[in-house]
């Protein structure tokens, strides 16, 4: 009698079990990030027409899978349409993103604008673009959500984003300010949201190979080397790699302000502040300096 073959996987070899419990686990990591975030911070309602700008790139594609698998589930009704800017990047490639949204039964709208040759005509040979980029880009989606009657207008900035725009206003700017996980534009007339302020970027890269994501590269902005974008980058991994949790700590602290304990008079009345024999809600520890804090995790 014949022993029953048995196949042996190669050395190396994936296992697709494996692979399909991993990519399970990463998107229901990746559903509960952006649940929490959209609760949060009460970024979707009952009624909703969200834009979801689709620039085709890992973010936005992982943005929109995501909101369309939050729309199955979610208690409240909300519509989607997804928004590509078409540039006049040369060689974009014009069919990837209405094939992709077609396959997947999302209302879709391109919109035609070449604000490419604008900022190669503007800015000289060597001048960061992202700046004027961004600002040619915003002023057009901002009327297309008007033309689209849509109620909030969504980005695919991730948690990643948010820190490294913290640490380039910060160095650059001399401004405590990030990119908030919802916002009024700066026409006044819309609600922008990030669902994706709680996801990190390295979880939607994963997740863009999961999906096989059609990715579109970008030529213009984001293919400069010399970005300060990108040395923030930079900087933060190597934090990763020689200070585990230390990114981690500094992203906690954007949800934990305190600005009296800071020195920006309009956010806190410094010249009113008297001792009125009351204990400081916020539990003030007058000479917080590095020993004390050491002093502290000792006797912990």
């Amino acid at each position: 009698m014949n022993a029953p073959i048995r196949i042996v996987p190669r050395p190396g070899a994936a296992d697709p079990r494996r692979e399909a419990f991993e990519a399970n686990k990463l998107h229901k990591r990746l559903m509960r990030h952006l649940g929490e975030a959209v609760g949060d911070f009460g970024m979707i309602e009952a009624g909703d027409r969200i834009m979801v700008c689709l620039s085709g790139g890992k973010d936005s594609y992982g943005l929109l899978d995501l909101l369309l698998k939050l729309q199955e589930r979610a208690p409240v009704r909300f519509d989607l349409v997804a928004v590509n800017l078409d540039q006049g990047h040369p060689g974009f490639p014009k069919d990837v993103i209405p094939d992709y949204c077609a396959s997947r039964g999302v209302p879709f709208r391109i919109v035609e604008q070449d604000t490419y040759s604008v900022v190669k005509r503007v800015l000289p040979e060597g001048k960061t673009l992202c700046s004027l980029c961004s600002r040619l880009r915003r002023g057009v989606l901002y009327r297309v959500a008007t033309e689209l009657g849509a109620t909030k207008i969504a980005l695919g900035h991730h948690r990643d984003d948010i820190l490294e725009t913290f640490f380039l206003n910060l160095f650059f700017g001399a401004k405590l300010k990030a990119m908030p996980p919802k916002l009024v534009s700066d026409d006044g007339a819309h609600v922008v949201i990030r669902p994706l302020a709680y996801v990190k970027e390295e979880d939607l890269i994963a997740y863009a190979e999961v999906k096989q994501f059609p990715i579109i590269p970008c030529d213009l902005c984001g293919s400069q080397p010399t970005l300060q974008r990108k040395q923030i980058k930079g900087m933060l991994r190597e934090w990763e790699k020689k200070y585990p949790g230390r990114v981690e700590s500094t992203y906690n602290a954007l949800q934990d302000v305190r600005p009296s304990h800071l020195m920006d008079r309009k956010l806190f009345d410094f010249a009113g502040l008297t001792a009125d024999g009351r204990v400081p809600e916020e539990g003030d520890k007058a000479f917080d300096r590095e020993d004390e804090f050491n002093l502290f995790k000792r006797s912990e």
